[in-house]
């Protein structure tokens, strides 16, 4: 959305100025009316800029004008008018391209700080300021003819989960713009060896999505002190419409950072690769002197029933997507993430604490949009919120929300361990009694009749309707990594067991009827030093040191072998339940540790008739039970070639330990 394009906003300056007052006191926040039309708070042109502010429990509203985006003394103070739908306005008659602004609400005799407002889209250094700037001037070369890659189908999705610091500031990446978003538009990086890094590896990899840890403006790094290198994951929401300064190349000036962001989604797209942005609309870095408080007291925040803020985001508190002026706040946020930035997806942060009204309404949005934008979330939250089950966007409710994805914790910790014992292992670490959390995931959480739900872990109901409405995976940022999980749950695991079963664990993933979602550096065989929560380890923790892709080749030539596979192969993603469950056939196996099923009857039109994939995570290799045929063997001791590794004919067929094995009937 551009600041000075009116027909899109839905708003003009004229229209603004003749709202007619409508302010009262109101009694609860459902009595508070609910603002028409876009959320839009500045509008200029160079004749005048027009101010508006939904502050419906304001006794009076100021505008502060300043020169700069920090330090400084107010060039102007601008009062505000209350005008229709509880918002106030305010009219500027002179050119202000340049300058900076703030709000100030006072409701009683509390003047309740300054603050740039809830839907800035330009700020200067560490948010505390609105900016003023042409949009337009933002737009890199090309941006006009910006397209999205081809996605015919959600089914088709591959996900790769990067940290803009993580990929790029290691000395090995061999890229110049190290930790900014600028990093991802460098070609032809290498590392020491001569391996590609960046976005060539994204290319040679083959994921279809990279999504991008939250990249929004954030509290805990400040952008004014840069050379200390803090490090953050960027979970504390300031301004959710505004690209964060510190992966800017200059955080002081408001335009750097939107027309980098776009540099980067530009190259990206270039390269085939859709961008994803992880949000997290369900808690802000602060209370009181959040945006939201400072704007309208308490209504964006749930209470509990003693009045204090409820906090089911482990975060201090937890916004209150049920409520009409939020819900269409993160509707508005969303499209224009899309419309400004070319945005392809989301990811919601706890997307437990939204509720299913408000998830169903951005889906609606976004499709009105764009149909092949990708939403999913985590299905949880940190704690109960303030609505019912029934009410909210969790996991077992997904099925409710049609086009919308949720993580399956049942898969992953069925695979690996649970989230909160580090050195407990499960299936892969040769723990018994997790075969059926595995079929589940493989099944993609859609009903199935060979899964025995009652011994699926966390869950007791097949929650998706559609196989692409789960995401498939065994570690993401907030967590250990494989490696390190491995190390802490399998006793003695040398490097080479440690690389087996980290093929054999994203065989279950890539394979899986649900959509594919790896952690950025799993494919080099990162490490984190085992700190299970990295959010504020510095570099030396995080950052994926590039040499490991050539050290651990064989582990890339793996994956990159596998997202190849899926990519071939319908059958591998059929994104329909009933597709999965009339062609997805579990093999009989006796004893433990060893799933094995087929996709059979040229499954989703795949040029195989039936393929046979087994997973073995014994320590010792296993016979399994095959219907009688001529097999190709495609994939087996860690190599993937489709052309053919052997060729057997029989009714069983020996898989060796610790991995994987695929194969296609002739």
């Amino acid at each position: 959305m551009k600041l000075n394009d009116l027909a899109i906003i839905g708003v003009t300056a004229a229209t603004i100025a003749s709202c007619a007052p409508a302010k009262g006191d109101y009694a609860s926040y459902e009595l508070y009316p609910v603002r028409s039309g876009s959320l839009t708070e500045m509008v200029y042109t160079p004749e005048a800029t027009t101010f508006t502010l939904w502050a419906p429990s304001a006794d009076e509203v100021k505008v502060l004008i300043y020169d700069n985006g920090d330090g400084g003394v107010v060039c102007e103070t601008v009062d505000m008018t209350a005008a229709k739908e509880g918002t106030w306005t305010a009219s500027v008659q002179k050119d202000l391209m340049g300058k900076f602004y703030t709000f100030n609400v006072r409701i009683g005799e509390k003047w309740q700080g300054e603050t740039p407002g809830i839907n800035a889209l330009a700020v200067g250094v560490n948010g505390m300021r609105a900016a003023i700037i042409d949009m337009d001037a933002t737009d890199p070369e090309g941006w006009d003819e910006d397209v999205r890659p081809a996605l015919n189908d959600p089914s088709e999705v591959i996900l790769y989960e990067v940290h803009h610091r993580d990929f790029s500031i290691h000395p090995t990446s061999g890229i110049v713009n190290k930790g900014k978003f600028l990093a991802m538009t460098e070609q032809g990086t290498k590392n020491p060896a001569g391996a590609a890094t960046g976005i060539d590896h994204l290319k040679e990899l083959g994921v279809t999505h990279v999504h991008l840890l939250p990249s929004y403006d954030y509290a805990s790094v400040d952008e004014s002190k840069l050379e200390e290198n803090k490090y953050n994951w960027g979970y504390d929401p300031v301004n959710y419409n505004v690209p964060d300064g510190s992966y800017s190349t200059d955080p002081y000036d408001p335009s750097v950072r939107i027309r980098e962001f776009k540099q980067m989604v530009h190259a990206l797209h270039k390269a085939g690769i859709r961008v994803v942005l992880d949000v997290v609309y369900n808690h802000t870095f602060n209370t009181e002197s959040s945006n939201f408080e400072r704007t309208v007291p308490g209504y964006f925040y749930r209470q509990r029933p003693d009045g204090s803020y409820a906090d089911a985001s482990a975060c201090g508190n937890e916004t209150a997507s049920d409520r009409p002026m939020m819900r269409k706040y993160m509707v508005e946020s969303v499209k224009h993430w899309i419309r400004e930035y070319h945005l392809d997806g989301f990811r919601f942060d706890l997307m437990g604490i939204h509720d299913i009204e408000t998830m169903n309404a951005i889906r609606q949005a976004a499709t009105e949009i764009d149909p092949t934008i990708f939403i999913y979330g985590e299905g949880w939250a940190a704690s109960a919120p303030q609505l019912s089950n029934e009410e909210l966007a969790m996991k077992v409710n997904t099925h409710a929300m049609p086009g919308v994805a949720a993580f399956c914790d049942e898969m992953r910790d069925g695979l690996r361990g649970p989230f909160n014992d580090n050195k407990q292992g499960a299936f892969l670490a040769g723990v018994p009694g997790f075969e059926e959390s595995v079929k589940f995931g493989i099944a993609g959480a859609v009903q199935h009749p060979q899964v025995l739900i009652d011994s699926v872990n966390y869950t007791q109901a097949f929650w998706a309707a559609q196989p692409t409405q789960m995401i498939s995976y065994v570690s993401c940022h907030d967590d250990m990594c494989l490696v390190d999980r491995f190390q802490a749950s399998v006793p003695g695991a040398d490097a080479a067991e440690m690389a087996r079963l980290d093929m054999l664990a994203q065989t279950a993933v890539f394979t899986s009827q649900g959509v594919p979602f790896i952690y950025a550096g799993e494919e080099v065989m990162r490490d984190k030093k085992g700190v299970h929560n990295s959010y504020q380890s510095p570099d030396s923790i995080n950052a994926i040191d590039w040499n490991r892709k050539s050290l651990n080749a064989t582990v890339f030539d793996y994956y990159k072998g596998l997202i190849q596979l899926r990519k071939d192969h319908p059958a591998f993603h059929l994104g329909d339940a009933d597709l999965v469950r009339k062609h997805l056939e579990f093999l009989p196996v006796a004893g433990s540790n060893v799933v094995a099923y087929r996709l059979k009857d040229y499954a989703g039109n795949d040029l195989w008739k039936s393929i046979v994939v087994v997973l073995n995570a014994r320590k010792e290799a296993v016979l399994v039970g095959v219907p009688p045929a001529a097999y190709v063997v495609v994939a087996e001791n860690g190599i993937i070639n489709q052309r053919g590794l052997r060729s057997l004919h029989g009714d069983d067929v020996s898989v060796p330990a610790q991995s994987a094995l695929i194969m296609f009937e002739l």
